[in-house]
């Protein structure tokens, strides 16, 4: 028996994702007083061009840069037993995250087991003065008492359902599609 999905609704295409990076950068600036001190971290892989793009619209609105980190959760994921030959690739973070407010960024908030994994991760690297979570898509179904500061669009689930978040830098477009799991017998 084995598990396929098949694509059941569009929920954002390339103007949605735009407009909801656009509000979040706007939530992010408002809820921060500017970006004084303030580092985006995107969770790899989805999380990093998000946090990237969100950088982007926020230089524009402040009229100066905003640095911006990569965080690999790899070794830190309570399910590594479970998965075959991980691949870890490197953390990069241009700034010292003590004292400062890291804004951790992801593409789609599920079970909360990635954020707690982000988490720990980051306090292994620094002491941030506050930690903040922007998501694309919060799905619901949390495993964890985690919630998103920043959420492009909140999106009710079933657990027979999975959500996929495409962007342009890795997949060739922006678009959220939500898929259903068949089960081939």
């Amino acid at each position: 028996m084995s598990a396929a999905f098949a694509e059941k609704a569009v929920l954002m295409e390339s103007e949605d994702v735009r407009r909801a990076l656009t509000r979040i950068a706007h939530e992010i600036t408002e809820k921060n007083k500017g970006i004084k001190d303030v580092v985006l971290v995107g969770i790899r892989t989805r999380g990093v061009p998000i946090a990237q793009r969100l950088a982007n619209i926020i230089s524009e609105i402040e009229n100066q840069k905003i640095p911006v980190g990569i965080l690999d959760i790899t070794l830190y994921r309570d399910d590594l037993s479970t998965r075959s030959q991980p691949v870890v690739r490197s953390t990069e973070l241009p700034v010292d995250i003590t004292n400062k407010t890291v804004i951790l960024v992801d593409d789609v908030l599920y079970t909360g087991r990635t954020i707690r994994s982000a988490l720990n991760a980051l306090m292994d690297i620094g002491r941030p003065k506050a930690i903040q979570l922007a998501v694309l898509i919060d799905r619901g179904h949390r495993e964890l008492p985690i919630r998103a500061d920043f959420i492009g669009k909140d999106v009710p689930t079933s657990k027979q359902e999975s959500v996929g978040v495409m962007i342009d830098t890795i997949d060739g477009e922006d678009k959220v599609v939500i898929r259903e799991v068949q089960v081939d017998r």
